[in-house]
């Protein structure tokens, strides 16, 4: 989320409601067009409960998608820096082909997927370097006991890697339906209008300006949030960003550097098959 865009448009809301409240103000007779205030409040609170309860349970539907996908990516990193030590301990040619397939996925992931998933074109889309991993793996044919282990290491990792990734992608596409969206867009316009009838020409303007800025940027500040929490793949502050997996593509080419394994990568620093 740009914060200047947000902050805009928030400046944006409160200012149109500020005005259209002075304005319904000139008009309105003296004590707002409430002839029973208490009852008008009591109308006003049960929109204001009703909208509360809604907003917190899309909040928190939002923010575990969010927090999925954060978690996933940290998740997913974490694995494939524990595969690489893994692939180790499945014998030549085995161990070099897999970990150099392992290093070109998270440079997919990072240089591929994710620049896709910030744009929603994610989908269901594989990752090229999962499937030749799988097509390598089966051609191990572990011999010694250390290799059996890490064999059956290796289906458990991949298992693990693979259920991160789909954590990871799974805010993507965002989990707010439509229908949703209306009802919070739809409340948000009636709170906003029934604030407009407590407009009363016997009260100070910006006392009247003040009631309505703050409800105004209330909302918008609300539905803002939400919109952020439910597309958790962009650039701007609060953004989901792969730090994980450079991080980990960093210690791993240092680790393989410090124990003189020196790898023909099948892969361009993008993560591109190359020839």
């Amino acid at each position: 989320m740009n914060l200047v865009w947000s902050a805009l448009v928030i400046a944006v809301t409160a200012a149109f409601g500020v005005t259209a409240m002075l304005l319904v103000r000139r008009g309105a007779p003296e004590g707002s067009r409430f002839v029973d205030g208490d009852r008008a409040s009591g109308v006003f609170g049960v929109l204001a409960t009703g909208f509360s309860v809604l907003l917190g349970f899309v909040v928190f539907l939002a923010f575990e998608s969010y927090d999925q996908s954060r978690a996933g990516a940290e998740q997913e990193a974490l694995v494939l820096s524990q595969q690489v030590e893994t692939a180790q301990f499945l014998g030549t040619p085995a161990a070099a082909t897999l970990t150099g397939q392992l290093v070109c996925y998270g440079r997919s992931v990072v240089h591929a997927e994710w620049p896709r998933a910030e744009s929603g074109a994610q989908g269901d889309e594989i990752n090229p370097w999962g499937v030749k991993l799988f097509l390598t793996f089966k051609t191990v044919q572990p011999k010694t006991a250390s290799e059996q282990a890490a064999y059956g290491k290796w289906i458990d990792q991949t298992s693990d890697r693979e259920a991160a990734r789909i954590d990871r992608i799974h805010g993507a596409v965002g989990v707010i339906p439509l229908p949703l969206w209306i009802a919070l867009f739809l409340i948000s316009v009636v709170v906003f209008v029934f604030m407009l009838f407590f407009a009363d020409s016997g009260e100070g303007a910006v006392t009247q300006a003040v009631l309505m800025g703050s409800v105004a940027t209330v909302l918008a500040s609300m539905l803002l949030l939400i919109a952020f929490l439910d597309s958790p793949f962009h650039k701007g502050i609060g953004g989901v960003r792969p730090v994980a997996m450079e991080r980990t593509l960093r210690i791993v080419d240092e680790a393989l550097q410090a124990v003189s394994v020196r790898l023909n990568l099948p892969c361009d620093a993008q993560g591109n098959p190359v020839s």
